[in-house]
């Protein structure tokens, strides 16, 4: 199986992602780790990325979770995929189960604030929820919970999919 988790910057996609990842023995990835540098230097300046930014990395994430099916490999990845064009481009089978960590502004700006050592450059935060499509399938999920809890609601949400022992 092949998870996505989807969100805003900040919304705990790789947090809850190494956890989800780590509990069930997947691979995990995060979709930051693959953006081409001028992405990241854009972001790092406060400029918002444009589909035509976006298409080159879109293209390797698809190839990714394309080469994980076609090898048998589960994972998780982590990846805002803020538009509904790219949810659906990445949900290329029905193994692929897309996961949206749904949170508000004033709980993205806190996390922001704290945040050291990422590119996402904080003014962007107006940008990423002007951007965002809320996904029309998948699983919601509060991303105020504590990520253990976000974990248990995953694998509980997915049912007969995945092992429903505690975190």
């Amino acid at each position: 199986m092949i998870i996505i988790l989807m969100g805003v910057t900040a919304s705990g996609k790789t947090t809850v992602g190494h956890l989800l990842a780590s509990v069930l023995g997947y691979h995990f990835y995060d979709a930051d780790d693959f953006h081409p540098y001028s992405n990241i230097d854009k972001m790092r300046r406060g400029i918002p990325l444009d589909d035509a930014d976006r298409l080159p990395w879109l293209e390797i994430l698809r190839d990714l979770v394309c080469r994980c099916l076609a090898e048998h490999a589960d994972m998780v990845l982590a990846c805002s995929a803020l538009k509904e064009a790219y949810q659906q481009y990445l949900l290329v089978d029905p193994h692929v189960r897309l996961v949206y960590l749904k949170a508000d502004q004033d709980l993205i700006r806190q996390r922001l604030l704290r945040r050291r050592g990422h590119f996402m450059n904080p003014q962007l935060l107006k940008s990423q929820f002007g951007t965002l499509e809320e996904p029309k399938q998948g699983i919601w999920i509060d991303a105020s919970l504590p990520p253990k809890e976000i974990v248990s609601a995953i694998r509980y949400r997915l049912g007969g999919d995945m092992p429903l022992t505690s975190v």
